[in-house]
Parts: structure tokens; C-alpha cells; sequence
């Protein structure tokens, strides 16, 4: 299991990648999660304002 993002909805803000602990998640135009690198802690979920990113 890994942090997914709904490309639709992220706008590239990099709050996600700013509180990510292990520095899983890049921005360029929207996030992007490492799913090796991704623990699952759901920090990111909660972070995003747009409501962009599911752990599944």
C-alpha cells in the first residue's frame, strides 16, 4: 500500500511533500509518491488541502 494522488485534484502546492517524514513525494506539476519509499503513516492525507491524496 502507498499514498495515491488524484492528479485532478492537486494543484502542486508541496504541503504533502514538505510534512512526508520519509520524503517520499516530489512536485512538479502535482505530487508524485514513491511507492518504495512511501510508509503508509497518512500524513500527507491529512496535509492536503484539495483532498488529493488516499492511502489505498
Amino acid at each position: 500500500m502507498a499514498a495515491v494522488v488524484d492528479e485532478a485534484k492537486c494543484n502542486g502546492c508541496g504541503s504533502c511533500a514538505e510534512v512526508c517524514p520519509v520524503g517520499a513525494i516530489t512536485v512538479n506539476d502535482v505530487a508524485h509518491v514513491d511507492p518504495e519509499i512511501c510508509v503508509d503513516c497518512g500524513t500527507c492525507v491529512d496535509e492536503c488541502p484539495n483532498g488529493a491524496i488516499s492511502v489505498e
